[in-house]
């Protein structure tokens, strides 16, 4: 454990001085690389209060990955290690928010958690993955050594049931040091569609271009001669390989009404969903998509796959609509219904945007981060409204 020397030129501070405020590290790839977790700490980031009193924490980022090849990312975790080792000394810190994925995720955070624990730093371990299926792949020594950096946490946020299950019975991780805590996002400046119109039928994507979101699933819906594509325009936004899809897309014949607007930043994406009638987001493996929550806030209708905790927290019919996942029949049949039924549309826009109010406002999830935040740390930032951004 890292104990700071005090300086003999140093006076003791006057009981009348300003106490000093500390601060937490929130520790994710502090990038669009980052995928969800990154925007989900970076919601956090914005909603903190300007103007908090002394005796309150100030969130900080803390990359921990960069946005170059992996030898690079190194000397970037590095980094981030230093700052948490001079955040020890100069006294200042008061713990560490770890956001991990699976994968080199694992790892790069791993080392993280394990060197905090050396340096007698609290860490909370976020999970924002389902991470099963990856952990059952590995080897014995490496299930061991990833169990024993969730034991080395102070304590571990998941994101539902299905991540709770995991982590106390496969982990063995004590429920007393377990929270479930559901992401939350800002509020929409602007409503999506409400009805049908004389323009276009929009339908909007948001996601990593990859088959694990289901992506080429959905090509191959749009391609079925079931689905009535007039008036369609689909637009498709996130990273990936491009290259590949707009290829797919073309030698399907989709290219008059696809669209690839790679990656957007948050006022463009919330420019797209507020014009248009549907999100779709047909995965084959989530946990819960941002993109989701983030519909549901504009009152815009989801079509989605029941995997990770999406069922546990939507409602088929109501403020969702399932289809089965890696089916394009049953994916092309649900967006015809939500594209030529404005009844059904209505309600799930309706119905979601209530779940939304209810359950996944940012001002909920920066509270119940907060609540963590005091019980390891001791302290916690305050909740400011969020900046709105450009209207969308």
């Amino acid at each position: 454990m890292l104990r700071a020397r005090p300086r003999a030129d140093v006076l003791p501070a006057s009981a009348d001085a300003a106490p000093r405020q500390r601060f937490i590290y929130i520790a994710c790839p502090w990038a669009p690389v980052g995928g969800g977790m990154y925007k989900v700490a970076d919601y956090l980031i914005q909603s903190q209060a300007t103007g908090a009193p002394p005796d309150a924490a100030r969130l900080r980022p803390l990359d921990t990955r960069g946005t170059a090849g992996a030898v690079l990312s190194l000397g970037v975790l590095a980094t981030a290690l230093a700052r948490i080792a001079w955040g020890r000394l100069d006294g200042g810190l008061a713990g560490v928010h770890v956001n991990m994925g699976e994968r080199m995720s694992l790892f790069r955070k791993g080392v993280i958690v394990a060197a905090c624990r050396a340096m007698g730093v609290p860490v909370v371990l976020h999970l924002h993955a389902q991470m099963e299926t990856f952990y059952r792949s590995l080897p014995a020594l490496p299930q061991r050594l990833a169990r024993r950096v969730f034991l080395m946490a102070s304590g571990v946020v998941v994101i539902g049931p299905a991540a709770r299950r995991f982590v106390l019975e496969v982990l063995r991780v004590p429920a007393q040091r377990v929270d479930v805590v559901i992401n939350g996002v800002p509020e929409a400046v602007v409503a999506g569609v409400q009805g049908p119109d004389d323009g276009p039928r929009r339908l909007l994507f948001v996601g990593n271009l990859s088959d694990r979101k289901g992506l080429l699933d959905l090509l191959h819906a749009l391609a079925r001669p079931d689905l009535d594509t007039t008036n369609l325009r689909v637009t498709l936004v996130g990273g990936g390989d491009l290259a590949r899809y707009r290829r797919k897309a073309r030698e399907m014949g989709l290219e008059s009404f696809v669209r690839f607007e790679g990656w957007c930043d948050q006022a463009r994406t919330r420019e797209l969903l507020a014009s248009s009638y549907a999100l779709v987001l047909p995965s084959h493996d989530e946990v819960l998509p941002l993109a989701i929550l983030e519909a549901l806030a504009h009152g815009v209708a989801v079509v989605t796959t029941p995997v990770g905790e999406i069922p546990a927290l939507l409602t088929d019919g109501c403020n969702a609509l399932f289809v089965a996942p890696r089916d394009p029949a049953s994916l092309a049949a649900g967006l015809q219904r939500v594209l030529h039924e404005p009844g059904l549309r209505e309600s799930l826009a309706s119905n979601g945007r209530q779940l939304y109010e209810q359950r996944f406002g940012l001002r909920g999830f920066f509270a119940r981060v907060a609540s963590v935040h005091r019980r390891h740390f001791g302290v916690a930032a305050e909740f400011g409204e969020p900046p709105a951004g450009p209207p969308s």
